[in-house]
């Protein structure tokens, strides 16, 4: 039934005030539940798609992160990229497969919204849940200042992703033991939050200094991690940001400008090849 029936019904039994107070909220929750959501551009694919022999363990769909709760807008824990990234992607991983190695991406095309909840959590500064493993010696007061949280990221762009190498075969990683999960992230591997990935020195998304690739403090087997990844990537177009030896941007971006929001799920880029 219509909205102009409901009114003319209204009118004749004479009860125009009630009609007036109360149906207006109802139909507008509906309408916003029937909006659809946004979908990726045709240029985005799933990086299964392109390779599915890529690790994937998407982080920000789970609870192990910075913040410690499952980050807006991820639905499902899938890597979504730019079609030229993740073909760059494949073509370093089947270099990485001759030599024993395998990529694991921790972070893909992360939406707009995701970058809001960081944004909203860093403002609020009694909610350090995660502190004790990932910015132990970082202030969360500065975490804007020192360029940690910002209201924008390159991963929204669709080209950017967080990724490790992984030694072959791949065992997963076993649950953390009593501490582990609230280690610093710079913490010798053995200590800190387990990962089956090589050592580099530092965890995922580790707020500090020593995340920094070419940090001098970092040498040996660990420094040769981050060369191997860098120097891997890099012969495939993708640049590193210095500040975090995991960051990856594939150059030049099909969408150096634009700053999407479609939730990360397979229904977004349903339909999508390479």
């Amino acid at each position: 039934m219509t909205i102009s029936v409901w009114t003319r019904l209204a009118v004749t039994a004479g009860a125009a005030a009630l009609f007036a107070a109360a149906p207006a909220p109802a139909l507008g929750a509906e309408a916003a539940a029937r909006t659809p959501e946004p979908r990726a551009p045709r240029e985005f694919v799933p990086l299964r798609s392109v390779d599915p022999t890529i690790i994937q363990e998407m982080r920000y769909a789970s609870a192990h992160n910075f913040i410690g709760e499952r980050i807006d807008g991820y639905r499902q824990p899938v890597c979504i990229l730019t079609r030229p990234a993740a073909e760059a992607l494949h073509r370093a991983q089947t270099r990485l497969l001759s030599q024993g190695y395998s990529l694991k991406v921790y972070d893909c095309y992360r939406p707009q919204r995701a970058v809001d909840h960081f944004v909203r959590w860093a403002g609020d500064l009694a909610d350090e849940r995660r502190k004790a493993e990932f910015y132990p010696r970082v202030d969360k007061t500065r975490l804007f200042e020192d360029g940690y949280i910002a209201e924008k990221s390159g991963h929204s762009r669709g080209s950017t992703t967080d990724l490790t190498i992984v030694p072959l075969p791949a065992v997963p990683a076993p649950p953390p033991a009593p501490g582990q999960d609230s280690a610093p992230c710079y913490a010798p591997q053995a200590e800190r939050y387990p990962d089956n990935s090589v050592d580099m020195g530092t965890g995922f998304d580790c707020f500090d200094t020593l995340s920094h690739t070419d940090d001098p403090r970092v040498q040996g087997a660990q420094r040769a991690n981050r060369l191997l990844l860098k120097t891997t990537l890099a012969a495939e177009g993708f640049v590193n940001l210095p500040e975090e030896w995991w960051h990856f941007t594939h150059k030049p971006e099909l969408f150096p400008d634009t700053y999407f929001d479609f939730p990360v799920a397979h229904r977004s880029v349903a339909g999508h090849r390479p």
